[in-house]
């Protein structure tokens, strides 16, 4: 059995403000212990490396960080190098940028790399991911999807994800790209599990205590699969419209939190840790 992760992990919906009030990646600055912390971005999702690189390196700059790498592991021998695994051993935060979540996965899935990142977070490391690095922290990752569309089945494709975040699927860009509808079909396919949709400039920060806080301008929707009553989406006819009933669904600001064993709705100026 895993120990269980001393870590933080902090997803972002995508398009965080990185010039000017950044309040988001401030936050995440501020779970590292000092300004001499090694800090880890990790490009791999884009084919822009270098510029994305860049503009993450000028604003944890701009945010006081000073021991700054960035990584752009571009194929699976890039994955199992020692120089890589020895620069994710000695971080103590780690951030995923944008692009697209399936090149994370495919590339660093199943080497020696991902269990270093695997044995940072178990160890008390502050992992983070923005939109595809947000969509790879669940144990199911949407790949590909209807935007703006009413939920259809057959229309969604899935992937196994990094599972740092079990039990859940994670969408991003969430309101701003309307996938309220392809996130319901994730869930009426997985209705154990729980579905998160962050909006952009938006985080949920997950605690080892099994709760999250939301973070930022915006909201993240939850969608509950586990009280489902009925949905059609393993009957024949692909492409057809969902029907699915009585599910929960929660939206919450910032200020909320949410309790991930107990599937409950928190106000965080009213939130103890030991009521759970």
């Amino acid at each position: 059995m895993e120990p269980l992760p001393k870590g933080l992990l902090m997803i972002i919906g995508g398009a965080e403000d990185k010039k000017e009030e950044m309040s988001i990646l401030k936050k995440f600055v501020s779970f590292l212990k000092h300004d001499d912390s090694v800090l880890l971005v990790l490009t791999t999702a884009t084919k822009q490396a270098r510029a994305v690189g860049e503009d993450y390196r000028s604003a944890f700059e701009k945010l006081g960080l000073k021991n700054i790498h960035i990584i752009n592991i571009d194929s699976r021998a890039d994955a199992n190098h020692e120089e890589y695994l020895k620069i994710i051993r000695q971080s103590e935060g780690i951030f995923f940028t944008g692009g697209d979540q399936l090149r994370i996965t495919s590339i660093i899935g199943g080497t020696k790399a991902y269990q270093a990142l695997k044995e940072c977070y178990i160890n008390g490391g502050i992992i983070a991911g923005t939109s595809a690095g947000a969509s790879v922290m669940s144990n199911i990752m949407i790949v590909e999807g209807d935007n703006n569309e009413p939920a259809r089945k057959c229309t969604l494709k899935l992937a196994p994800g990094f599972g740092f975040l079990n039990n859940t699927i994670i969408d991003q860009h969430f309101a701003q790209r309307g996938r309220i509808g392809r996130l319901l079909c994730g869930v009426a396919q997985n209705p154990d599990i729980l579905g998160i949709g962050i909006d952009e400039d938006t985080s949920i920060i997950v605690y080892p205590e099994h709760y999250f806080e939301v973070y930022g301008t915006n909201s993240v929707t939850i969608i509950d699969g586990k009280s489902i009553q009925s949905s059609n989406v393993s009957e024949l006819k692909p492409n057809e419209i969902l029907a699915i009933t009585n599910i929960t669904l929660h939206v919450l600001p910032d200020g909320y939190g949410f309790h991930l064993k107990n599937r409950e709705v928190f106000r965080l100026n009213s939130f103890s840790k030991d009521q759970y």
